[in-house]
């Protein structure tokens, strides 16, 4: 880190530190010094204070940050075409005939498999098709449905609860807007983008799921594990228009070539595009 001599003049000095009535640190931080100095040695000023460093809480600017976006929205693309090409018929995984049966769907994928929501959803809409029919629905009938699921008791309390807020604050309509989305119980934003994006179109945002968070940070398209980060960084790199499809390929290309524990890079379209972050060289 590099440090900067800044002479202060000690009348100043001296007088903050009289009009100061808290700690040093709150004294410090308080100085009218540029905010991208993080230390600063102040010399004589100092030595009267019995002084020598004054700390200051604060980031150094980034440098070349125009250049990276640059390179990086030029590699999205090039990911985004190879995408387009490979899977051009990609769909969401799981099975639904409306907004209201993806959102249920979609609440029940939490820590579960598309393949595991798909065996349980038929049942499920066959005996409560509407949100009227779910929001009458005994919690224990709607728990034994959806069992096999997990977290089936919390899932089915969230179920019930955005079944009745449907009907009460909505007309038993599914919204498209976000903000109305995520007020619904058990939908939090990547459900809302699911929702969003697949049955209205609207590409609200990026859904990071377990494939796209460690396939986009193996195509060095970010560098986080937190995916409200991932989907921040994706969507300033991204085209809008592939917000949603990006999703639904790279979720594809996960379970079928880019398989978690034993990825196909061989046969993988992306390798020449991709840098493999995290991965042993290939033999």
């Amino acid at each position: 880190m590099t440090l900067l001599q800044i002479p202060v003049a000690g009348v100043a000095i001296n007088d903050a530190r009289k009009n100061a009535e808290t700690d040093d640190s709150t004294w410090q931080a308080g100085l009218s010094l540029p905010l991208f100095i993080p230390q600063v040695y102040c010399t004589d000023a100092a030595r009267r204070l019995s002084m020598t460093v004054f700390d200051i809480p604060c980031r150094m600017p980034r440098t070349n940050t125009t250049d990276r976006l640059v390179d990086l929205r030029k590699h999205a693309r090039s990911i985004v075409r190879i995408l387009k090409r490979t899977y051009p018929d990609a769909e969401c995984a799981l099975q639904h005939e409306n907004a209201f049966q993806l959102l249920v769907a979609t609440i029940l994928s939490a820590q579960c498999t598309d393949e595991r929501v798909n065996m349980v959803t038929p049942r499920l809409f066959a005996t409560y098709p509407t949100p009227e029919k779910l929001a009458a629905a005994p919690q224990q009938n709607v728990e034994k449905i959806i069992q096999s699921c997990g977290f089936f008791r919390n899932k089915a309390t969230s179920l019930r609860g955005m079944a009745q807020a449907l009907v009460e604050r909505h007309d038993g309509r599914v919204p498209d807007d976000l903000e109305s989305l995520t007020s619904l119980p058990g939908v939090g934003r990547k459900t809302a983008n699911v929702v969003l994006g697949t049955a209205y179109g609207i590409p609200s945002g990026v859904v990071v799921d377990t494939h796209v968070k460690r396939i986009s940070k193996l195509l060095g398209l970010t560098t986080s594990s937190n995916p409200d980060i991932i989907e921040r960084e994706l969507m300033e790199i991204l085209p809008k228009k592939e917000w949603i499809n990006y999703s639904h390929r790279l979720i594809h290309h996960g379970r079928a070539i880019c398989i978690a524990r034993r990825p196909k890079c061989t046969e993988c379209p992306l390798l020449k595009v991709c840098p493999r972050v995290g991965l042993p060289p290939l033999q």
